[in-house]
């Protein structure tokens, strides 16, 4: 139960994302803000993972019957730094699926479809089938955000249809995700620390970032407002919320993980209402409240334990 309570606590913080950016300065431009919320974020997920797995594999190392440390080959580096692309390219992709389809539309597609691509991917990759408790309760989060997005797009961006380039945006930003939870399972099964796993991500991704700094405007950093936005991006919604997720992540599958992360949009919604006055319709009110019985039969149907058949993974 501690796994679920981590990885839905992370999907919490991701759900604060949309409110700082509404709080923050005027001129933060998408493109720039992820940026800065990258490297800022996945450097410091890099020093706070890579000092936890260094103390966790010290006292690994201690006890008489601690299993050898697993190989660093070619094929887990690559995994890890597939990780830090996919968390870098999610960021432009999803912004996308946002700027054409409103933040209601393009959120709901791209979370509502990033658990169904995490279960097919996992299905895929181990010929197991996602249990029956995921399947429904994946129907039920679905139907949520589903009628959460419609209802939030009845009067603004998205009403006119979908704009099919703001769509592939939003679906790509959902498979960077899946690919994201999948290949860090991966790494766990094969004996990889949690820790290091998500150091290497955020490691990866912050190099990526800090390349594309010079490329983007950040005057908006020179204000207070732009300073606090974007350490609460980078280091909540990044270094600590990756580092629940992972941890949860390795008692979970990859689909029930990504189906917990469904929870972001139930937090910004809730942030939206409350800090941010914006007013629901009936359907909207409607996705919440189915959105929030699928979380919770997820959590319920998550206390059995996971399958242990580990991925085949060479170094």
């Amino acid at each position: 139960m501690l796994h679920v309570l981590a990885v839905f606590a992370a999907a919490v913080l991701f759900g604060t994302t949309g409110t700082s950016q509404a709080l923050g300065p005027d001129g933060a431009t998408p493109l720039a803000i992820g940026a800065v919320r990258l490297a800022i974020g996945g450097t410091g997920l890099a020093l706070i993972a890579f000092t936890l797995a260094r103390r966790h594999r010290i006292r690994a190392e201690r006890r008489p019957d601690a299993a050898p440390r697993p190989r660093l080959g070619i094929r887990p580096l690559a995994l890890m730094v597939l990780t830090g692309v996919c968390l870098a390219t999610y960021q432009p992709l999803f912004f996308l699926g946002t700027e054409r389809n409103g933040v209601a539309v393009g959120t709901v597609i791209a979370l509502g479809s990033a658990p169904i691509m995490a279960g097919l991917l996992e299905w895929l990759l181990t010929r197991r089938a996602p249990s029956a408790a995921w399947m429904v309760a994946t129907a039920l989060a679905t139907v949520g955000v589903v009628l959460l997005g419609a209802g939030g797009a009845s009067s603004g961006a998205g009403a006119g249809g979908t704009d099919p380039i703001g769509l592939l945006g939003s679906l790509g930003a959902a498979a960077s995700f899946a690919v994201i939870a999948n290949a860090q399972r991966r790494l766990l099964d094969a004996g990889w620390d949690p820790f290091t796993v998500v150091g290497a991500m955020g490691a990866s991704s912050a190099v990526i970032a800090i390349v594309a700094l010079p490329f983007v405007d950040l005057s908006w950093l020179s204000t207070t407002a732009g300073v606090v936005m974007g350490l609460w991006l980078g280091i909540a919604t990044i270094s600590i919320a990756y580092v629940l997720f992972t941890w949860g992540l390795s008692g979970l599958t990859a689909a029930t993980a990504a189906t917990l992360t469904l929870g972001e949009p139930l937090t910004a919604s809730i942030l939206g209402i409350f800090v941010l006055d914006e007013r629901l319709s009936a359907l909207a009110i409607a996705g919440l409240v189915v959105l929030a019985a699928g979380l919770a039969l997820l959590a319920w149907g998550s206390r059995s334990a996971r399958d242990p058949r580990p991925f085949a993974v060479e170094g």
